[in-house]
């Protein structure tokens, strides 16, 4: 009989013990918190703003990447091949001060600089931003140094990206192809013969002034035909012709400008994205 007792309420007490075990891990899952978006109770970051894996952090945006044909989907396309729309030209003689439509041939899916039309800038402005475009040298080619195929790529109209035909070509180091003009010649020549397509890949971070001065100055990444020539190389000021190069104040946002240097340079696939910084994008990314 005290056997049979034992067994009971050892029995008993299992059931009990399996009951609590149940609940307890019942619990626990019900206050277990879903952290697929992330944490609230992790350290802060050096700049106390956001956790480690901070739940309340904003998600980037979701965009479509762009492939070999096509751009982003958040680029600005300023030329795909068919017209100027988004271009103009200030005007010259008569027409002295006046903007007028771009005067550069089109044709073949590429644009084409008018010796003596002027050079041609952009109707939207910018200020950091990510560009690319494609040039191609005249072929066969003419001229020498700066007479071989001269064009340039002016961000907000003064910081010039040198677009040059420097293949088996010499000329002043810091004005040879993807230099900035007068300041920095690229790390290598990687120029591509004259008449192939050639790529200029930029991530250009605009100046800021204060009160007068340079609050900080502009900054350049240049990437030609896949290679790297500058990497946020620090600009000394808007692209001057045998002068040092020195900042004054302008506005925060500046047309994208192609130089007309008396070379029928060609230009395709044009594209800027504008850049934002870290958090800044609002809403879940997917």
């Amino acid at each position: 009989m005290t056997n049979q007792c034992t067994r009971t309420l050892s029995l008993s007490a299992a059931l009990v013990l399996v009951c609590v075990l149940l609940f307890a891990t019942a619990a626990s899952a019900a206050e277990k918190k879903d952290t697929t978006l992330g944490y609230d109770d992790t350290p802060f970051l050096p700049d106390g703003k956001w956790r480690v894996h901070d739940v309340k952090r904003p998600r980037p945006r979701a965009i479509t990447p762009g492939t070999a044909d096509t751009p982003p989907s958040d680029a600005v396309v300023l030329f795909d091949g068919k017209d100027l729309s988004k271009w103009q030209v200030r005007g010259r003689g008569k027409d002295k001060g006046k903007i007028l439509p771009a005067a550069w041939k089109v044709t073949g899916g590429y644009m084409e600089a008018v010796p003596k039309s002027g050079s041609i800038f952009t109707k939207e402005t910018f200020g950091d931003c990510q560009i690319h475009l494609e040039w191609a040298a005249p072929t066969p080619p003419k001229g020498a140094g700066q007479g071989r195929g001269n064009s340039g790529v002016l961000i907000m109209n003064r910081y010039e990206i040198q677009v040059l035909d420097s293949y088996k070509s010499a000329t002043y180091a810091d004005g040879q192809a993807a230099s900035i003009y007068g300041q920095w010649p690229p790390l290598v020549n990687a120029c591509r013969p004259p008449g192939q397509w050639q790529t200029f890949d930029i991530i250009f971070e605009a100046p800021r002034f204060e009160d007068g001065k340079v609050a900080k100055p502009a900054f350049v990444t240049v990437i030609h035909n896949g290679v790297l020539m500058h990497h946020r190389k620090e600009l000394l000021g808007p692209a001057r012709h045998r002068q040092v190069a020195k900042y004054a104040p302008h506005e925060a946002e500046g047309p994208l400008q192609l130089q007309e240097h008396g070379n029928p340079i060609r230009y395709r696939n044009i594209w800027v994205r504008r850049l934002t910084g870290y958090d800044e994008p609002a809403g879940g990314g997917k």
